[in-house]
Parts: structure tokens; C-alpha cells; sequence
């Protein structure tokens, strides 16, 4: 009779102490310059509703500062981010590689990578064990491939920007190392204001999205005398990163299903933003200008991998889906990557 009653209470007990995990919210810091109202937090909260059918009981944080989302995360503030990948590359350089200087050249290359990260074949490369903790790539979107803007349109090539101030993100060492490379004078700055210094007049060049483009009214920095350099020298994408120990099991498996379905989503989403970009700004380079480029961002890349910045993998996923694209292109019979 008392052991019937203990194996009744020890199974209460547990009965118990699963609802009580099963209403525990998994917090979600969620980066969006522009907070709630930016298509980046809107997009998380619809992936919050599907979440719910995965097990999870998740609330967002909004965030409109990268460097806090980082802060509270490592606080135990939350048990997710969604940020982009430059900042987020340090939890798994595979998936944070995406963003490679020059990886990504086309919309059509961005959207064969990021269904290639998610795929199942990678689950196992999208976890990272640090300090003892378990860390998974749940999803990755799209922001959209970052054009140079210039506040004077003679800065038409590398050469002329030698002596420019440029905005760089203080975090990402290859900004850094590019910067230097062209002879152009680094500016540090943060997600949150690289914008504003253009804007200001504080830096001459910054390279950002279509996204910042009417939000952070970019065409104030550009007045009547600047442009947009119509050649993509990196892909700026988020990627949502979690403690898997504090998830349902498989939980980031369904999750990265639900990003991959996604897809044609955000895409049709950058593609809108980029077409409201007025054409009397775009700088159309030449095709030597643009090999030019090409080849300062190829030698930036193989320099930044070796370095360990970069995952050599991904650099050979990313070539080989560019010479799909563009079979005779220089690169296409060159080794390296």
C-alpha cells in the first residue's frame, strides 16, 4: 500500500514538474533597427506563432542595439538572438560565413546558400559546444546584399577611395582588414550609427541594404551629389542562434524547416526594397572596375579565411555556387577557395 502511494506521488510529482517546464518561456532577443516595426522583428514573430507547435513557449525581446542583444544573451537575459551573422559568426563560423566579403553576388547565389546551411545534411555542423554550453543554428534570414554608397559619385572605383573615410563595424575584423586594403581610412562605428556618420558627413562611404535605405533615410547623406555603387560586396543576413539544452529536443531541426520554407518570403521582401531604390542614385561600374573589385574581395576572403575568420567550406560552397552562376567568370578556373 505505501509503495503504491509513493509511485502515485513520485508520478504527480513529475506530472507536475513538467507543466511547470512546459510554461516556462524561452526568451528571444530579437535585433531590428527598427524594433517592432521593422520587417526583421515582424518576420520573428510570425516564426514565434509556428514555434508553439514545436513545443516552445516563446516571448520576444525587442532590440534595436546589436551589442546589448550580445550582452544579454551571455547574461542569461535570454536563451536566443536573432542578429546578423557578421556579429553572431563567433557561436558558429559556418553558418556566420554566408556573409563572406564578396561570397555572395546575387540574390539568386544568397537564396541557394542559405537553403544549403539549413539542409539537413549540416545539422551537424550547426552546433557549437563553448565554456560547456551547447549553442544551434535554428534559422537564418535574409536582409539583403549591401551596396557601397558614396556621398560624392566621383568615388567611382578603389582607386578613389583611397584617403575616404568609411564606416566599418568595430566588431567585424574583415571590414577592417578591406578598409585598409583599398587605402581607405576606417571609421569605427556600430551597427546602430554607421548610418548616422554617413549622414552627418562624418564618413565619405558605408556600405549597407536596401533595408536601411528609406528607415535611415540614407538618401539624405547622398544629397544631390551622391550614389549607389551597384556592385555587391556582401550579403547581410540574421541568424537565430539557441541554447538547444533550453528547447524541446529537436526543436532547432523544425525550426530550420519553418526558415527554409520561408525563403521565397524574404526574398520577394528584399527584392520590393531594392526596387524603391530611385535609379538617379545607382553607379553602374564598368566590367573591369567590377573584375577589379572582384579580385580585391577574392584576395580579401582567401586572406580572411586563413586567418580563421572564415569557414574554408563555405568559401568552397559559395565559389562553386558563383561559377554555377557565372561560368566564365576569372575565378571560375583559378584555385584558392
Amino acid at each position: 500500500m505505501q509503495k503504491g502511494i509513493l509511485s502515485l506521488s513520485v508520478g504527480i510529482l513529475l506530472s507536475f514538474s513538467s507543466m511547470v517546464q512546459a510554461q516556462d518561456k524561452q526568451k528571444i532577443c530579437v535585433f531590428d533597427l527598427l524594433g517592432k516595426a521593422g520587417e526583421s522583428y515582424k518576420f520573428m514573430e510570425e516564426w514565434a506563432l509556428s514555434s508553439k507547435t514545436w513545443g516552445a513557449n516563446v516571448s520576444l525581446l525587442s532590440y534595436q542595439d546589436e551589442a546589448k542583444v550580445e550582452k544579454d544573451f551571455n547574461a542569461g537575459v535570454c536563451d536566443a538572438f536573432y542578429m546578423t551573422s557578421m556579429r553572431a559568426r563567433s557561436y558558429n563560423k559556418f553558418a556566420g560565413s554566408i556573409d563572406a566579403l564578396g561570397g555572395v553576388t546575387s540574390n539568386d547565389i544568397a537564396r541557394k546558400a542559405i537553403a544549403y546551411v539549413l539542409d539537413k545534411r549540416n545539422n551537424r555542423r550547426l552546433i557549437t559546444t563553448m565554456n560547456n554550453e551547447k549553442y544551434e543554428v535554428a534559422g537564418i534570414g535574409q536582409i539583403g546584399l549591401a551596396y557601397i554608397f558614396v556621398r560624392d559619385k566621383s568615388i567611382n572605383s578603389i582607386e578613389k577611395a583611397k584617403g575616404k573615410k568609411i564606416a566599418v563595424l568595430e566588431y567585424d575584423d574583415a571590414q577592417k582588414i578591406m578598409a585598409q586594403r583599398i587605402g581607405a581610412i576606417p571609421v569605427m562605428s556600430d551597427i546602430s550609427n554607421f548610418v548616422k556618420k554617413f549622414n552627418s558627413g562624418e564618413v565619405d562611404v558605408v556600405a549597407a541594404p536596401a533595408y536601411a535605405f528609406k528607415p535611415l533615410e540614407i538618401y539624405k547623406g547622398l544629397g544631390s551629389k551622391g550614389g549607389m555603387i551597384n556592385f555587391p560586396i556582401v550579403n547581410v543576413t540574421a541568424d537565430l542562434i539557441i541554447r538547444s539544452d533550453e528547447f524541446p529536443q529537436g526543436f532547432a531541426v523544425q525550426s530550420r524547416r519553418w526558415f527554409v520554407e520561408k525563403i521565397p518570403k524574404s526574398f520577394n521582401m528584399v527584392q520590393r526594397l531594392e526596387a524603391d531604390i530611385p535609379n538617379k542614385y545607382k553607379i553602374n561600374l564598368s566590367k573591369k572596375d567590377e573584375e577589379q573589385y572582384q579580385k580585391l574581395l577574392r584576395d580579401g576572403r582567401i586572406d580572411l579565411t586563413k586567418q580563421g575568420i572564415y569557414d574554408s567550406s563555405m568559401m568552397t560552397v559559395l565559389k562553386k555556387a558563383r561559377c554555377t552562376m557565372q561560368r566564365t567568370n576569372f575565378e571560375c578556373s583559378l584555385g584558392g577557395e
